[in-house]
C-alpha cells in the first residue's frame, strides 16, 4: 500500500493558518508556517480542521475586498447625470447670456415698428428676444428709466438708438436685462447681469 491509498485513513495533525487578507488554510502541524501566513491557534485532524473553517471562514472575500465594498456602501458614488444635465450644470441659459453681448431684437404686436416700440417705453414695459438661444428667449421687463437711455432716439424718423434696462427673474434667479437697439432695425446686442453680482461688486 502507498502512503497516498485514499483507503488509509490521513492521520496528520493540521493547524489551522490566515494570511494577511484573513484567508484560511491548513498546514501540517510539525511544517514551519510559510511567510505571509500565521497559526490561529486552532489544530486537529484534517476533517476536524475544516469543520472549522467552515464554522469561522463564512465570508470567502478577501479583507482588502470586504474594506473597499463596507466602504462604497457607506459613502456610494452619486449617480451619474443625465447627459441633458450635465450641459445644464456646464452652464445655465442665465450664465449663458451673462458672458458677453448676444444679438437681440424688440418683440412687438401686431407689428414691429418704432412708433410701437416707443409705446412700450412709453408703458414702461418692453420685451427683448435672444435669437440665438435655441429657440429664442423672450424676455419681459419693466423698463428702469433711471438707468436707460433715450436721449439718441429719433422714434418718428425711426432712427438712432436707446439703451433700455430692466430687471426680472428668469430661471428663479434675479436678472437685469441690459440692451442697445438700433431703431431703424430694432435689433441690436443685449446681456444679462445677475442682481446679486450686481450687488456684491457695488459694495
Amino acid at each position: 500500500m502507498g502512503w497516498n491509498d485514499p483507503e488509509k485513513e490521513d492521520t496528520t495533525i493540521y493547524k489551522v493558518v490566515m494570511n494577511h487578507e484573513e484567508q484560511y488554510s491548513i498546514w501540517p502541524d510539525g511544517k514551519e508556517v510559510p511567510n505571509g501566513w500565521k497559526d490561529v491557534g486552532k489544530t486537529g485532524r484534517k476533517a476536524e480542521c475544516l469543520a472549522y473553517l467552515k464554522e469561522v471562514w463564512t465570508d470567502m472575500r478577501p479583507l482588502s475586498l470586504r474594506k473597499k465594498m463596507e466602504e462604497y456602501e457607506r459613502n456610494p458614488p452619486p449617480p451619474p447625470l443625465p447627459p441633458d444635465l450635465n450641459r445644464i450644470r456646464e452652464q445655465s441659459l442665465v450664465d449663458k447670456l451673462c458672458e458677453g453681448k448676444h444679438p437681440v431684437q424688440v418683440e412687438l404686436r401686431p407689428e414691429r415698428t418704432a412708433e410701437l416700440f416707443k409705446e412700450a417705453i412709453d408703458r414702461d414695459y418692453i420685451q427683448i428676444k435672444f435669437v440665438q438661444t435655441k429657440g429664442g428667449t423672450q424676455l419681459g421687463f419693466r423698463l428702469n428709466r433711471d438707468a436707460s437711455d433715450l436721449s439718441a432716439a429719433d422714434f418718428e424718423g425711426g432712427k438712432g438708438t436707446v439703451h433700455v434696462e430692466g430687471s426680472l427673474t428668469l430661471d428663479y434667479v434675479p436678472v437685469k436685462c441690459v440692451a442697445d437697439i438700433d431703431l431703424s432695425t430694432l435689433e441690436g446686442k443685449g446681456h444679462l447681469v445677475k442682481v446679486e453680482a450686481q450687488r456684491a461688486s457695488a459694495v
